[in-house]
């Protein structure tokens, strides 16, 4: 529709742009600053239309009205109804036609009618000179700018050239444009697969973390101690159950057609289950959040992920231990510490092949899109430490 609009408002002004060619060439054929035309008055003014109708259906018919304008303004220059003097005015609208299609065709094209159309009224312009000119009567006063071959051979190769340069540099820009808008799409798409990944990452790193872990437990106790497996078992359905949601949520977003808004994104108010999920997998966590003032859902969410990441790594590294989790929220920055006091064997699991470092590489990617900073690295006294910063603005957008 805007589309359909945008033309109607182009083909309105291309007609007013006609009329007022037909209008310029119109009054340089009844008053040329040359010798007049042999033709009668009266028949000028068809001649004006017929050479600017062109101008009114270029962006329809570029091409077609490019061989209609050349060819009018060749056909009435050797007909000698053209304008002493100024016979580049009856090739006016070759040029304004021209210059649409330069901006639309590619640029070996667009040469073809330049040089196509230059030819023609190269060759129009000497029969002019050579057999129309001589048979005109001469006027009574001399005009200021008398008739010379060379100079309208001059000035309508500048004018077409003008207009082809033009073109050629609208349809260069364009191109441009749309070569940039298709690497800024292909680059907000692999951003958007990246997010994804870390989220998948984040969601399925816990859980099976979690489920891994009570698995374990369950699968050495199950002769000894019977409650303790159901114990597991239960915590194993329950993580399990969370982690479908949350897989489904982002399923759903990937999917859904409305607004991504609408559907549940953990934050902060999620943090304690977390905790508790860790705590089931058999790490004590305390859990400490300060601030009053609510971070933005964007921020939100980001210190979710990496307070989960870090509680998974912890899991799956380090655990059963102790951990202390601190988030820190003062309406201007938002500020994460995770620290365990390493396995109680003194021996920390190294990651699962595959699986190194992705973790940290997620978290420190949060930090990066804030502009924030990121810290990770066994402590002197033991265990572990990881350490983010994330400011931002009340638009939840890198301060």
């Amino acid at each position: 529709m805007k589309q359909a609009r945008r033309l109607r408002r182009k083909g309105v002004a291309d007609a007013a742009a006609a009329v007022m060619v037909a209008l310029l060439v119109g009054y340089t054929l009844v008053d040329p600053p040359g010798p007049s035309p042999s033709w009668p008055a009266w028949t000028l003014w068809p001649f004006a239309a017929v050479v600017s109708l062109p101008v009114a259906l270029r962006r329809r018919l570029p091409w077609t009205m490019l061989a209609a304008g050349c060819a009018a303004g060749a056909l009435t220059t050797v007909a000698g109804a053209a304008a002493a003097g100024a016979l580049w005015v009856t090739f006016l609208p070759t040029v304004l036609v021209l210059y649409v299609v330069a901006s639309t065709a590619s640029p070996a094209w667009s040469v073809t009618g330049w040089a196509a159309c230059l030819s023609a009224a190269v060759i129009a312009v000497l029969i002019f000179y050579a057999q129309v000119l001589p048979g005109l009567s001469p006027v009574a006063t001399p005009s200021e700018l008398p008739p010379h071959w060379p100079v309208e051979i001059g000035a309508i190769g500048v004018l077409l050239t003008a207009a082809w340069a033009l073109g050629t540099a609208v349809r260069w820009k364009r191109d441009t444009t749309a070569r940039l808008v298709r690497h800024l799409a292909e680059a907000a798409v692999g951003e958007e697969r990246r997010r994804i990944a870390r989220e998948l990452h984040d969601i399925i790193g816990h859980s099976m973390s979690v489920i891994a872990v009570k698995a374990t437990v369950a699968n050495h106790v199950a002769d000894a101690r019977p409650q303790e497996v159901r114990a597991a078992l239960s915590v194993i359905e329950q993580t399990s159950r969370s982690t479908l949601t949350e897989i489904h949520r982002v399923l759903d977003l990937l999917r859904s057609e409305g607004d991504p808004q609408q559907a549940h994104v953990p934050g902060m108010a999620d943090l304690p289950e977390l905790a508790a999920q860790a705590r089931a997998a058999g790490v004590e966590v305390d859990l400490t959040v300060r601030g009053e003032a609510a971070p933005p859902p964007a921020v939100a969410v980001s210190l979710y992920r990496i307070v989960q990441q870090a509680l998974t790594n912890v899991v799956t590294h380090a655990g059963p231990t102790r951990c202390s989790v601190t988030v820190d929220v003062d309406g201007r920055e938002a500020v994460v510490e995770v620290v365990d006091d390493g396995p109680r064997n003194g021996f920390r699991r190294p990651p699962r092949p595959g699986h190194g470092g992705h973790g940290l590489v997620g978290m420190r990617e949060r930090a990066k899109t804030y502009g924030g900073t990121f810290s990770a690295g066994a402590r002197p006294e033991g265990g572990f430490r990881v350490a983010v910063r994330l400011p931002y603005d009340l638009d939840g957008r890198p301060a």
